[in-house]
């Protein structure tokens, strides 16, 4: 009944009745079907309260709407001040709350969010608790995959997939976070045992995301009046903003004091078979952590993934896990033998050269990743990127700028051209490594560039290809072709390997 929906709805009714049978939300008028509540939003560019004569067409006896509208007394209508809220809450309702029976971890911020919210699921599951993940990479549990298009998906979809991940037997749920689905209240209603804060500087900022950095910072505090427990990166600049007047009781990760959980004796390591981190946990309290015995505050820990700024999520996922009550055991164990898709992703390592896949797709985030494999002093690091059509100029230019500046040698190449020509963001690409004097090839076609690094690697080389990181296609002319890095790598360093082995065995045997 319609009724048994509304229990955590602020709502008005208009008129009709709250005992309607139902039995779907829907904000699609498409979908229209006796049983369903159409819930009306007024958006930026399509109102669905437009639709309301098309959905009573088809059946629907239930209109949630932002506002009085006309409709046959038979009908029940209840106004909320929120359509996308009212979305959340019924969508939760319809799925008989699903994420009540999960323990909830968002993670928002700026950057890391995807690489932290992996690292925690790494962590629970090593601890035997099966987990479902949902954000930038898509929505997956146990075998289960979904892409998705946005990092939080729409509210609906959100609480579908939290009835799927109950049904497959999942325990948790770590989710990341956007500034946008706090905004549009796709994550309106949800709970959050704990949430993760990983950092925050000015980014999605314009006509069709936030106004400025003080509403972005404004969204992104929100997910702590949803929470029970915060961790909060204490290192990041504006901790006194993001920390001023939030209403749950939080604590601080970071390399110093104040924070309770700190990175300590942080180094590099480069083996041919880990490329990594090793650094400490001190828990500054210096109480025993978790529900390990006849242990100190201080837990040694490898870290399977490259990069300094990788200390910060690692130490943002353990402390969380710290806090939900997981081993010291679990915790290491995940860490060390942690594999993130595309993201600062170890594709293969020997005592010759390593290759790494990263999702490194502008110039910050390209400058922040070969600034970090420099710290593991490669005889060469050899970069293979491209840039996508159909985006702004700037990004090929200083991308093409920050590779003939940091990297040894540049294989410039195709990534999602859309509708442009290859051959022309290239060129645009081009221009800027020339004016650096950097050294660099040019081989259009991406599956080539990657198989030509490979196999003119040479002893000491550290090969990053970036800007696709787990991306699975290859988008031109509007068509996306399969097309995933990995999968490349993988082949072009089998065929390396069996040619290898071919000219031993011919030397052995003339």
């Amino acid at each position: 009944m319609l009724k048994d929906w509304l229990h955590e709805l602020q709502y008005t009714l208009l008129q009709g009745s709250v005992d309607e049978k139902v039995n779907e939300v829907i904000y699609d008028s498409r979908k229209a079907a006796p049983g369903a509540v159409f819930v009306c939003m007024a958006g930026t560019r399509v109102d669905s309260h437009d639709f309301i004569p098309q959905v009573l067409a088809a059946g629907v006896r239930v209109l949630v709407v932002e506002r009085p509208v006309p409709a046959p007394k038979d009908i029940t209508v209840i106004q909320v001040k929120q359509g996308r809220e009212a979305l959340a809450v019924l969508s939760a309702a319809r799925f008989e709350y699903p994420a009540k029976k999960l323990l909830m971890i968002g993670i928002t911020g700026t950057k890391g969010k995807t690489t932290t919210a992996h690292m925690v699921r790494a962590i629970l599951e090593a601890s035997g608790k099966k987990t479902g993940i949902i954000g930038t990479n898509g929505v997956s549990f146990g075998e289960e995959h979904y892409p998705t298009v946005n990092t939080t998906p729409e509210s609906y979809s959100l609480h579908q997939y939290f009835a799927r991940m109950v049904e497959a037997g999942c325990q948790c749920c770590v989710m990341e976070v956007s500034s946008q689905a706090l905004k549009m209240y796709r994550v309106a209603g949800l709970h959050f045992d704990y949430s993760v804060f990983t950092n925050i500087s000015p980014d999605h900022i314009g006509p069709d995301e936030h106004a400025s950095f003080e509403e972005y910072l404004y969204y992104k505090k929100q997910i702590f009046a949803q929470s029970g427990f915060a961790l909060i990166n204490i290192e990041d600049e504006h901790v006194g903003e993001i920390t001023r007047d939030i209403s749950c009781a939080w604590e601080g990760f970071g390399m110093n004091d104040p924070a309770r959980y700190q990175a300590e004796d942080i180094h590099y390591v480069s083996e041919p078979d880990f490329v990594g981190l090793e650094f400490t946990i001190q828990d500054s309290d210096g109480k025993r952590v978790a529900d390990v015995t006849n242990v100190d505050s201080r837990i040694p820990v490898r870290v399977n993934i490259p990069g300094k700024f990788n200390v910060s999520n690692a130490l943002a996922a353990s402390a969380v896990c710290l806090k939900a009550g997981v081993s010291k055991a679990a915790l290491c164990h995940a860490l060390e033998h942690l594999r993130l898709d595309g993201r600062m992703e170890i594709v293969y390592t020997s005592e010759k050269f390593c290759v790494i896949v990263d999702y490194a797709h502008n110039a910050v985030s390209m400058e922040s990743l070969l600034s970090t494999l420099r710290e593991y002093h490669p005889n060469r690091l050899v970069c293979v990127f491209g840039c996508g059509g159909n985006r702004s100029k700037d990004r090929r230019y200083s991308m093409g700028e920050i590779a003939g500046k940091m990297a040894d040698f540049s294989i410039i190449t195709a990534d999602n051209s859309r509708f442009e020509k290859v051959e022309d963001i290239i060129g645009d690409i081009r221009g800027s490594i020339e004016k650096t004097g950097g050294k660099f090839t040019e081989i259009p076609d991406r599956r080539d560039a990657i198989t030509y690094s490979i196999h003119h690697a040479q002893t000491g080389d550290m090969i990053a290809i970036i800007g696709k990181g787990h991306e699975d296609y290859q988008e031109i002319e509007g068509v996306r072709y399969p097309f995933l890095d990995r999968a490349v790598v993988q082949e072009a360093v089998s065929e390396l390997l069996k040619k290898e082995a071919k000219n031993i065995s011919e030397r052995q045997n003339p």
